[in-house]
């Protein structure tokens, strides 16, 4: 596995498993199965509704849980400073853990501007010792500047939706001079129709790798730290098997040409669900 070290020193895998839109049922033996092939970073969520059943497949892995690192996220109707440090403290139960590596703004929400509010509550757990590392979701360059220009800590990482599709080309490079990390949610463009283009078939064929595998590996050689999500155990396994390969300078310029700016997913400005 590939660590990144965060600008707070922490140490974080660049490869992470996520469990968006994984049912509580279903969730333990997903991540059970990532553990099992080598994941060590799971990614969740309050709004997802499964912090108890990861914590569950964590606790039965007997894996110990210096070994891991794990993120959940503060959703929007929980921002604002209080409501925000309850949140935490809810996660946590679900979770059944004492801290989590690293604890994220779910949306910047910027209707309700609560974000700086909520960032600093983020800052308290922080420096209480309580969580080992904050950063956001979602954030824009604007929503970033004013997090840098009115609180302490800096984020150490953006989760942001990334895929060949919708690069991120100028929010990255906002990040990099600010010393924040990207990490990818719907790196894959969440099965969509860059899994079948041509370009990364031709790039995919050269390595004897699958579309999926080739576009993990665009990511990594990027320095963006990726958390593809699957059910399926050989799916699981595949999006694991990316450490054995590496696409040259051509192939990822022929894949950086690909985007297209389009998102699968809401714009974070226009995002203000609670």
């Amino acid at each position: 596995m590939i660590t990144v070290t965060l600008n707070n020193g922490l140490k974080m895998p660049q490869l992470g498993f996520g469990v968006w839109q994984v049912e509580n049922e279903k969730v333990t033996a997903a991540v059970a199965k990532a553990l099992e092939v080598g994941y060590t970073s799971i990614d969740t969520a309050m709004i997802y509704r499964n912090e108890t059943g990861v914590g569950k497949a964590i606790k039965e892995s007997g894996i110990p849980r210096e070994d891991l690192f794990v993120t959940t996220k503060v959703w929007n109707s929980d921002q604002g400073y209080e409501k925000t440090l309850k949140a935490y403290d809810e996660s946590l139960e679900r979770l059944g853990m004492d801290y989590v590596d690293l604890y994220l703004i779910h949306w910047p929400t910027p209707k309700y501007d609560q974000y700086v509010d909520t960032y600093k509550a983020l800052e308290k757990l922080y420096k209480d010792g309580r969580v080992k590392s904050i950063g956001v979701c979602n954030f824009e360059v604007e929503h970033l500047e004013r997090l840098l220009n009115e609180c302490e800590i800096k984020p150490v990482l953006n989760q942001v939706e990334c895929h060949p599709y919708l690069a991120q080309k100028e929010l990255k490079e906002f990040c990099a001079t600010h010393d924040i990390f990207v990490e990818a949610w719907s790196p894959l463009n969440q099965g969509g129709e860059v899994l079948h283009d041509k370009e990364i078939e031709k790039i995919a064929a050269t390595h004897g790798k699958t579309h999926a595998q080739v576009i993990l590996r665009w990511h990594l050689q990027n320095n963006t730290i990726v958390i593809p999500k699957s059910v399926t155990p050989s799916r699981i396994e595949e999006n694991f098997d990316v450490f054995d390969f590496e696409l040259t300078a051509e192939e990822m310029k022929a894949i950086d040409t690909l985007d297209r700016n389009a998102r699968k997913g809401p714009h974070p400005n226009e995002m203000n669900v609670r």
